[in-house]
């Protein structure tokens, strides 16, 4: 039987290698780390229910050309079931990136992701919004990617 620390580090394998599948536009990838049940919550947005849902919602954004990336400031679990990240992510189509700061809250179970939760705030979604259509114009005007 595996120790804590070794449950632990297999559960934020799960949820940084959805997180990376996602960005790589790995669909296929990231469906197979969901359970059947999955629910991705956005609070305060209308929670989305099913892997099947969710693989529509990532398949219309490649479709569109979409783009995500994602840098994890920092990633934390006690082998209890939940993985909590600290993250910036950023929304991209054409020349338009986002930029903003999430706070993400998986639950797991059977080593698969049952629940992804994410909060952010609001004027930081405003912000980034406004700074990425500028940064179409003058790129120095948006946020700056950490790692870039």
């Amino acid at each position: 039987m595996g120790t804590a620390t070794e449950a632990a580090r297999s559960e934020t394998e799960v949820v940084t290698s959805f997180l990376r599948a996602l960005e790589a536009s790995d669909t296929d990838a990231a469906m197979e780390l969901l359970a059947p049940d999955a629910v991705w919550i956005n609070v305060s947005l209308p929670a989305v229910r099913g892997r099947d849902r969710i693989e529509r919602i990532c398949r219309l954004g490649e479709k569109w050309g979409g783009r995500f990336r994602v840098h994890f400031h920092n990633v934390a679990a006690a082998g209890e079931g939940v993985v909590l990240t600290e993250r910036t992510d950023a929304l991209g189509i054409g020349r338009f990136e986002q930029i903003f700061w999430v706070y993400g809250r998986f639950e797991l179970e059977d080593g698969l992701i049952k629940v992804w939760r994410d909060s952010f705030d609001w004027m930081d979604i405003l912000v980034s919004t406004l700074r990425g259509l500028a940064g179409i114009v003058v790129p120095g005007l948006n946020r700056r990617f950490p790692g870039d």
